[in-house]
C-alpha cells in the first residue's frame, strides 16, 4: 500500500485566521490558505483547487493507461477539473466535479477514445475518493 501525506496548520478564527498546507514531497511547503483564498480571490491556495488539481492529474494519468490498453498513445492530454463548492441546507458540500479534456491523439478512433475517457473517469482513484469512507484520529495538545 502506498501512503502519501499532506498537512495543514491553522491559527485564529475562520474569517481572520490563516493557515498553511504542506505536502510530503515538499512541492507545497507551508503554502498559504485562508478564508479569503477559499471564498474570495485572495493570494494562496484552498482545498477545492487542490482537489481539482489532484483529480485532473489522476484522471489524465488513468486516461493515458486506458488509451495504452486501446492501442493509442496521446501526443497531449490537457484536463481541467472544476470542483463546485455549494452551500446546501446541511452546510457546504462538493456536489459536482466537471472534467474538461482536450486530447491530441493522431489517428485515434473517436468511439475507442470516448470509451477510454469514460473508463478513466470511473476508474481514477480520486474519482472514487469523493464517495470514500473518512476516518479520523484526533489528538488535542495544549
Amino acid at each position: 500500500m502506498i501512503k502519501r501525506k499532506g498537512s495543514a496548520v491553522w491559527s485564529g478564527g475562520l474569517k481572520d485566521g490563516k493557515g498553511t498546507v504542506s505536502t510530503q514531497s515538499g512541492v507545497l511547503n507551508q503554502s498559504q490558505y485562508g478564508f479569503n483564498t477559499r471564498f474570495e480571490d485572495g493570494a494562496g491556495t484552498n482545498p477545492e483547487e487542490l482537489l481539482a488539481a489532484a483529480h485532473a492529474g489522476c484522471f489524465t494519468m488513468a486516461l493515458s493507461a486506458q488509451l495504452g490498453e486501446a492501442g493509442m498513445t496521446a501526443q497531449k492530454l490537457e484536463t481541467t477539473a472544476t470542483v463546485s463548492l455549494d452551500k446546501l441546507d446541511g452546510g457546504f458540500a462538493i456536489p459536482a466535479v466537471h472534467l474538461e479534456l482536450v486530447a491530441t491523439i493522431p489517428g485515434a478512433d473517436e468511439q475507442a477514445f470516448q470509451e477510454a475517457a469514460r473508463k478513466a473517469k470511473e476508474g481514477c482513484p480520486v474519482s472514487k475518493l469523493f464517495n470514500a469512507e473518512i476516518t479520523l484520529d484526533a489528538k488535542l495538545q495544549s
